[in-house]
């Protein structure tokens, strides 16, 4: 016979073992700016309709109420084309597209409307679980839907006549901002109606990218299946900017799939019509969309109107994360040792690679302006994030300000990493090289080597 603990015999509840694990608090602790950043902030979330026939859909469905609980204001937008493929098929009747367009009779409405009222029904059961047994547990999850889009007929393209296809024509911002102000989640299907009373199957990549770009949606998330796009594709980095998204797009080795493109195209436009931040993230990998939104590397693909990381001139705010980079390669006589007082006093020379709000770069650029030449010091690169091109982003931007402060030269000096500097454009140069006041400080017993690189 099994004997009742402890804590259970006194009434006391039961503890989970994991619940005093120190990697728990450290993950809540590094999670809490991102749920304070997006508190209130609008996210229009894509769900295609192959995530419902995933076994992460109850989870990932879990984790979307989790963010309406961690005060995100959410729009779902969720396709339906495998159940409207479905729906078809057991009704006996043939899936035509033309030109990749699905072409929708009368007779495919019928099967339109079932597969997507079937499927909304499913995501509003699970919102609205709320037993103790579960992550949702004493929640109460509200959702909204309705006749949010506006939309339009296709018509007659390439000869043919769609039907009850149709394209979007207004996204009703004011009814889902009314919606999300009382806490609710909006339910967005990919089904829009039209002012004489039509229905119309659209695109729900098309209705999601209106839906953000006219809600000017703090984030889009776009779900897909299987690995990561930058996983898949190993040139491909986890942060693109615009330009970078639309080449890999246009890439003709290695081409992405149909349904890959649709959901880069769909990131790359809302970016272009003024979304900060688009996210490819798979629905198939656990938490990952909570990993992409609350931890600072994520685990999709982030397309991003400006770039993720900022290269800026430093500020004494910065001066604790530039200490935190320097002071160990310091203490490993990689660096020479500098106070705290030095390089507050200097911290206008430095820039800084900033992620998130963690410096993960810096360096200095110290001018001898009458001499035209500029000492490159203090390169450092957090351990998380080396060989990621880091160093070579900061080097870049020194020598962007240099030239604009009307320097001709640069020059380091160095005992552990000489090469990576030769790599880069410098040369090896004496001791005569060196500006005066720099000569006279030289530290022999450190035994530096001397490189120097022209501007152009």
């Amino acid at each position: 016979m099994n004997t009742p603990n402890t804590a259970q015999q006194s009434g006391a509840p039961a503890r989970d073992a994991d619940s005093n694990h120190p990697d728990m608090v450290a993950s809540l602790r590094a999670s809490a700016p991102y749920v304070h950043a997006h508190r209130g902030r609008t996210f229009v979330i894509h769900v295609p309709g192959e995530a419902a026939a995933s076994s992460a859909f109850t989870d990932l469905i879990y984790d979307i109420a989790l963010l309406a609980s961690l005060g995100v204001r959410l729009v779902i937008v969720f396709g339906a084309r495998p159940q409207i493929d479905t729906a078809l098929a057991d009704a006996g009747l043939a899936t035509r597209f033309v030109d990749g367009v699905r072409v929708t009779d009368s007779a495919a409405l019928a099967c339109v409307k079932r597969a997507v009222g079937s499927l909304q029904m499913d995501i509003e059961a699970l919102l609205s679980t709320s037993l103790a047994s579960t992550p949702m547990g004493g929640a109460r999850i509200v959702t909204a839907s309705g006749n949010l889009v506006t939309a339009r007929p296709v018509g007659i393209a390439g000869g043919v006549d769609h039907g009850h296809t149709g394209e979007v024509r207004r996204i009703d911002v004011a009814s889902i901002n009314d919606h999300l102000e009382r806490g609710a989640i909006v339910l967005m299907s990919c089904v829009g109606y039209s002012p004489s009373g039509e229905i119309f199957n659209l695109y729900a990549e098309e209705v999601a990218t209106a839906a953000a770009t006219a809600l000017a949606a703090d984030k889009f998330v776009v779900l897909h299946p299987g690995a990561s796009l930058h996983e898949r594709f190993a040139d491909t980095p986890a942060e693109l900017d615009t330009q970078t998204a639309r080449r890999l797009l246009a890439a003709e080795s290695a081409p992405l799939e149909t349904a890959d493109r649709a959901r880069l195209q769909a990131a790359i436009n809302a970016c272009q019509a003024g979304v900060a931040r688009a996210h490819l993230v798979s629905f198939d990998t656990d938490g990952a969309l909570l990993r992409e939104l609350y931890s600072r590397d994520g685990a999709g693909t982030m397309i991003a109107a400006d770039t993720y990381d900022i290269t800026r001139a430093a500020t004494a705010d910065d001066l604790g994360g530039v200490l935190a980079l320097i002071e160990p390669l310091a203490d490993a006589g990689i660096l020479v040792a500098r106070s705290r007082e030095q390089i507050e006093l200097d911290i206008g020379h430095y820039l800084v690679l900033e992620r998130d709000g963690l410096i993960t770069a810096c360096c200095s650029l110290m001018p001898y302006a009458e001499e035209g030449v500029g000492e490159l010091a203090c390169v450092a690169v957090h351990p998380d994030y080396r060989g990621q091109d880091r160093a070579e982003r900061l080097l870049v931007e020194a020598e962007r300000r240099a030239r604009v402060a009307g320097l001709q030269r640069i020059f380091v000096l160095t005992t552990k990493t000489p090469h990576w500097f030769v790599e880069h454009g410098f040369a090896p140069a004496d001791l005569d090289a060196l500006p005066l006041a720099k000569r006279a400080l030289y530290n022999y017993q450190r035994n530096s080597a001397v490189l120097i690189k022209k501007l152009a």
